[in-house]
């Protein structure tokens, strides 16, 4: 069985729902950020980046979004989450998917986690003063270029969908008003449909 090492507000949610989409046997371990959980050495056994998401499988862990996304659509064909059979289609996707990673996240990162890149605190208020912007400019990107319609690469539902709903859904927490953005806010309101999706949330619900 599979097992997902996952934590409310986190991107860990996009794995979490497609492994619900894909109809997988697994269990979800939740982690208290906030209580440090991912850097206890239990969890740094599993993940020594001390981050989630976390897949464990029979052959060993795999780590950030972009690759348990596309493991969990390999693994699982008949749930049609990949463009498997169609390698531009597929790299099309593997892109939107890297982008979230590379730059969204990174920009929404730099609100929290600023030092990261910097010890300077005048430094880390003013990457925290930019993350509206930024995270703006890259929903922007995404509404008018990158989103195909009606899910993300366009009439199929992929991977990608799950991805881009976590995302879109630190937007607010970001000083940004997703009204900006109809698509993707029309996008989040199908996925939060979803019964998988529905599924996920409830477990954080309590």
């Amino acid at each position: 069985m599979l097992k997902i090492f996952v934590a409310r507000g986190s991107c860990s949610l996009a794995s979490h729902i497609a492994l619900e989409e894909a109809g997988a046997d697994y269990s979800a371990v939740k982690l208290d950020l906030a209580k440090g959980a991912q850097r206890a050495d239990d969890y740094l056994a599993v993940n020594p980046k001390g981050r989630v998401p976390a897949l464990a499988t029979d052959r060993g862990v795999v780590t950030e979004t972009p690759a348990i996304l596309t493991f969990i659509a390999q693994s699982f064909p008949d749930a049609g989450l990949a463009p498997l059979d169609d390698p531009f289609a597929f790299a099309e996707l593997q892109s939107f998917m890297n982008y979230l990673a590379s730059t969204v996240h990174v920009a929404h990162a730099h609100k929290y986690r600023g030092s990261r890149w910097a010890d300077d605190p005048a430094a880390i208020e003013a990457m925290k003063a930019k993350v509206p912007q930024t995270m703006a400019d890259c929903f922007e990107l995404i509404e008018t270029t990158m989103f195909k319609g009606p899910w993300v690469m366009g009439d199929r539902y992929t991977i990608a969908d799950p991805y881009l709903f976590t995302l879109a859904g630190w937007l607010e927490g970001d000083g940004v008003d997703p009204s900006r953005f109809p698509k993707v806010a029309d996008h989040r309101r199908r996925m939060a449909e979803r019964d998988a999706v529905k599924r996920v949330m409830s477990t954080f619900s309590s």
